[in-house]
Order: C-alpha cells, then sequence, then structure tokens
C-alpha cells in the first residue's frame, strides 16, 4: 500500500470510528482488530513509490498497526435505522462507567455542611445500590456528557459559604437514553436524592421519576413513580400500574398525596405513585429503601419485556411526549428556588431548562422561585394510613421526576427525526 494512500485510510478510518463513537450507545458486538506483529530487520528497507527516499520497515509497520487498531468491521459500524430510531441522545463521554462513578469524589463518605448525625449523607445508599443495579442489569451502560448546550459543566457545583455542594451524573445503555442522577448535600439542613430514567423513545412506556429529601431531619418527602406518556394508561405500549399496585399496597406509610400547588393531577402522575411525607426518620429504610428498590427493578423488567416500535412515526410520537414532559416538569420544578438561592437565578435557570429537563422549552416567565410546599395531609393522618391516597390534594402527573431536585445535563440533543 502507497504511503499516500495510508494516511488516506487514517483519515477515513478515524472518522468512521468518530461516528461510531459520537452517539451513545455503541453498537454491540463491535470487534476491533488486533495488532499486527511483522518481524523486523535492520536491513528492512522499503521504497516508496513515488519516492525514491527509504523508509524504515519499522515504521511503516507502526503506522499500519495503528491503522489496524481502529479499523472496525463494516458490519460493527453503528446501525443508522437504529440512530434514526433513538432520538434524543446524547454524545458518549470519554469516560468509562466505573471512572464517571468516581466524579467529584463519588460516592461521598462524609458531608460537606453540619451534621450531628451519625449517617450525614443520608440517601447516599439509594445512590450506590442504584448504581450497582444499573452496571448490572443495563445493556451497554455508559456515561454520557453532563453539559448544557452551552457546553457549560454542571456536573458539581458547591456554595462553601452556605455549605452546599451538588453533583451530577448522566448515563445511557441500549434499554434508556437517560439517566440522570443528582445529591445535594447540606449537612442536616437539606438532603436529597433525585434520578429521572428516560426510556429509549423505541419504547412506549412512563418515565421512571425519583425525589428523597430531608429537610432538618425532621421533614421528609419521598416521591417515586412510573409517570405516564399519555393520558391513559392504555396508550402505553403495556399497562403497569396493576404491577405497582401489590408493590404500593405493603407500605403504608407510602400512600400519601401531593399538593396541587405545582403541579396538575391530570398530567404525568400515575395512580401508583409512591409519596410521603413524614417526620419519622426510620421509615427511610423500613420503607422507603425497599419500595424504592421495588419500583426501580419493575421499570427495568417493563422497558425490557416491552417490543420496541418500528414505524419512525410511533417513536417520533413518544420522543415528542417527553419533551412535553420535560417542558411541564422544568416550568413547575419546585427546586428552583433552592438551585436560585444556593448557586445562583442564572446558573439554576441553565439547569433546570438545559440539564434536568434538557427537552425542555425555556417558559417567557422564567422559573418558578416559590418555596416549596407539599400539602396534603400525610398518611398518618388518615384512616388506616391506605385512605390517605384519597384525602388532601391530589398529586399531579409530572411530579414525580417535576420535583426533581435533580440533576442531568442537558444533553446536547442529537435528536435525530
Amino acid at each position: 500500500m502507497k504511503p499516500q494512500h495510508l494516511l488516506a485510510s487514517v483519515t477515513v478510518l478515524s472518522n468512521q470510528c468518530f461516528l461510531g463513537d459520537a452517539f451513545s450507545p455503541p453498537t454491540q458486538g463491535v470487534r476491533v482488530s488486533t495488532r499486527r506483529s511483522r518481524p523486523s530487520s535492520d536491513a528492512a528497507r522499503l521504497r516508496m513509490e513515488t519516492h525514491d527516499d527509504p523508509i524504515d520497515a519499522r515504521a511503516l509497520s507502526e503506522l499500519e498497526d495503528r491503522i489496524s487498531s481502529i479499523m472496525v468491521p463494516l458490519n460493527g459500524l453503528p446501525d443508522i435505522k437504529y440512530q434514526a430510531f433513538s432520538p434524543g441522545r446524547s454524545p458518549r463521554s470519554v469516560m468509562s462507567v466505573e471512572e464517571a462513578s468516581m466524579e467529584h469524589g463519588m460516592p461521598w463518605e462524609t458531608t460537606f455542611g453540619r451534621s450531628e448525625e451519625t449517617d450525614p449523607l443520608l440517601y447516599m445508599p439509594f445512590w450506590k445500590w442504584q448504581l450497582d443495579f444499573m452496571s448490572s442489569s443495563l445493556t451497554n451502560l455508559h456515561p454520557i456528557e453532563c453539559s448544557t448546550l452551552n457546553d457549560i459543566d454542571v456536573s458539581y457545583n458547591e456554595n462553601k459559604e452556605k455549605r452546599a455542594r451538588i453533583v451530577n451524573h448522566c448515563y445511557a445503555s441500549n434499554e434508556y437514553r437517560k439517566i440522570r442522577m443528582t445529591y445535594y448535600d447540606a449537612g442536616d439542613a437539606v438532603q436529597v436524592f433525585n434520578s429521572v430514567w428516560y426510556p429509549d423513545a423505541k419504547y412506549n412506556l412512563p418515565v421512571l421519576g425519583i425525589d428523597l429529601l430531608s429537610f432538618n431531619r425532621k421533614k421528609y418527602l419521598a416521591i417515586v413513580d412510573f409517570q405516564p406518556l399519555h393520558p391513559d394508561e392504555d396508550s402505553h405500549s403495556t399497562i403497569y400500574e396493576h404491577i405497582l399496585k401489590p408493590i404500593k399496597e405493603k407500605y403504608d406509610n407510602l400512600k400519601g398525596r401531593m399538593s396541587s400547588k405545582f403541579y396538575d393531577e391530570t398530567q404525568f402522575f400515575s395512580k401508583e405513585m409512591l409519596f410521603a411525607r413524614f417526620e419519622d426518620g426510620k421509615i427511610v429504610n423500613d420503607d422507603l429503601f425497599p419500595a424504592f428498590k421495588s419500583y426501580v427493578e419493575t421499570h427495568v423488567d417493563l422497558v425490557k419485556n416491552t417490543p420496541q416500535a418500528k414505524n419512525p412515526q410511533d417513536v417520533q410520537h413518544v420522543f415528542e411526549r417527553q419533551q412535553a414532559y420535560d417542558t411541564y416538569s422544568a416550568d413547575r420544578d419546585p427546586a428552583a428556588g433552592l438551585f436560585a438561592a444556593m448557586f445562583g437565578k442564572e446558573w439554576a435557570e441553565d439547569f433546570i431548562y438545559d440539564f434536568l429537563f434538557s427537552l425542555s422549552e425555556r417558559s417567557e416567565e422564567g422559573l418558578n422561585l416559590a418555596s416549596p410546599m407539599f400539602g396534603g395531609p400525610p398518611p398518618s393522618a388518615a384512616k388506616g394510613g391506605s385512605s390517605a391516597a384519597h384525602g388532601g390534594a391530589a398529586p399531579k402527573q409530572g411530579e414525580a421526576s417535576a420535583s426533581s431536585v435533580a440533576s442531568s445535563k442537558k444533553d446536547k440533543v442529537m435528536a435525530s427525526k
């Protein structure tokens, strides 16, 4: 092969590799050629066909090895059809899952704020369990960039004066186009774990929303829900509330209702949402943790056992419903005031519109900076606990992930519409 052809090959193959990694998830079964070894001799010489200058055989061999190391068989290149059916995916991070999981010192072991508790990072066990479960259960799990469309890194921020910090991780897999995780740590004053799981748009299924908050270790709020994309459950590919009901029935402390101050119950909320307002910290480990695990496991099972849509129009419709979900949630996120107070209004707006709900359209009125007020009686205020689901203000659909004090930077949306 002529040297000029070798160089051309490097350019072409490098571009092919770039295209192969530019989108997530990577194609399964990609095989990279092993580096070829060739016997070398100090006396071995090759002459270029277009020049008289000799070229060292070892140098040429190394060049060929480099080309070989980046060569990907044509059948291993990303399937363009797959990309066309997967709108909204973000660029893959250069880090491995292991490297990403340790970003910014995660998982933290000590609090940034003040605490008198033996377990100051109340929800860190939830974070660690979820990441371990994702690693063992999802196909081609990989980190994606945590940045806004303006390339602002929102993976970490802190307020040293107020002793508060926030960390955000984003991942994707074949099953989910985006899983964002956020942990907010301000000592005993505030602890928050938020996560939202967006199925790939090929799956006409609800979004999994998780919001767990603690204030002064005296007041607790928990929301876990399969947040529907459509008003009617039957409009999804698979019905699911009957699967959640037996889980919810086990935990009377998680059958509360949310105030209508922020959300409209007719949108983006299921009837089997886990909602709780309580003052007994023991509920976190006794009820909330096992219920959280069951909902996460059930959601993954639901996605894996649901057939993928084949019609591009159906896929696009699901993606548009996810966009509507993000816009609705961003406009009503009750954590906006907290973010603005700790990190500034501009950062809070970029964070919520471009990261937490990265498919959302910015509201002309801007963020709702009102303090979160979650009304409705706790389960203990209702007869037998379970009737709380019928009393107080109704939870609003869009709530679980909408109240997300979550994190996730705006995917640099590479939607193939």
